[in-house]
């Protein structure tokens, strides 16, 4: 049954996480909202979310539907799709361990989104600028390191090899840190370079994750959109530091 993915139209956003692992898989899915026709575009998402009769109804986007499923929320989603899709390790414990370096991914991913929207999500970035400066200064300065500090640990510790982030084969969170790893230095071009050096292991795995076949050719394609100023990853000059 192909899969149908329910993101905000033009942007990368949290939708790319789970994008990522369906390219990589292979997977036969529809990208709801870029579609066209009947039960294609924005509205067909936003029908579902405003629904008053769908007895699950999700919140916000990303949603998957998987025939009458409506799973909500990029962890869950990948939580789901990891062993459907070959990209969750057999043992379960061990399922639990990168479902919990996801759901750090998604702390980590909330805190990049409050670089350019500290104050609230209604106003425009020109509308919170000085915020902005401050909060993105203190994340160069505390956060980057923290988070992907953790990453790089978690990977060299893993009994299997420091080729990937749990067990001795590609899980989706190694996908998603590949993702990371892009939209950092997309927005903070500057202050990556200064930092880089401190991560070999991650861009390491980047790196490999790029060359996949798979995800070398979706790249390649026009379903990758490029960042902008739209998504969660964004480049404003004036916010990026190399110290």
């Amino acid at each position: 049954m192909t899969y149908e993915l329910y993101y905000w139209d033009g942007i990368q956003g949290r939708g790319e996480f789970v994008r990522l692992a369906l390219e990589e898989a292979g997977a036969d899915y529809i990208d709801i909202t870029r579609q066209s026709g009947r039960g294609r575009g924005t509205g067909a998402m936003l029908e579902i979310m405003e629904s008053k009769s769908e007895a699950h109804i999700p919140f916000a986007p990303p949603f998957l539907k998987d025939g009458d499923l409506i799973i909500p929320h990029v962890a869950n989603i990948l939580f789901y799709l990891g062993p459907k899709l070959g990209l969750a390790p057999e043992e379960e414990g061990l399922r639990h361990i990168v479902n919990g370096l996801q759901l750090t991914v998604t702390d980590f991913v909330v805190e990049v989104h409050d670089t350019h929207h500290p104050i609230d999500m209604s106003l425009y970035y020109e509308d919170q600028k000085p915020e902005a400066k401050a909060r993105s200064a203190a994340f160069i300065r505390d956060r980057i390191p923290k988070f992907l500090g953790y990453f790089e640990r978690v990977l060299r510790q893993n009994p299997k090899g420091a080729n990937h982030m749990v067990g001795d084969a590609l899980t989706y969170v190694d996908l998603s840190l590949f993702q990371v790893i892009e939209g950092l230095t997309y927005a903070f071009p500057k202050a990556m370079a200064n930092r880089k050096a401190e991560y070999p292991g991650l861009l390491a795995l980047h790196d490999a994750v790029a060359k996949r076949p798979n995800i070398a050719r979706y790249l390649a394609s026009p379903r990758r959109l490029a960042f902008n100023q739209e998504g969660i990853f964004r480049h404003y000059p004036e916010l990026d530091s190399a110290s």
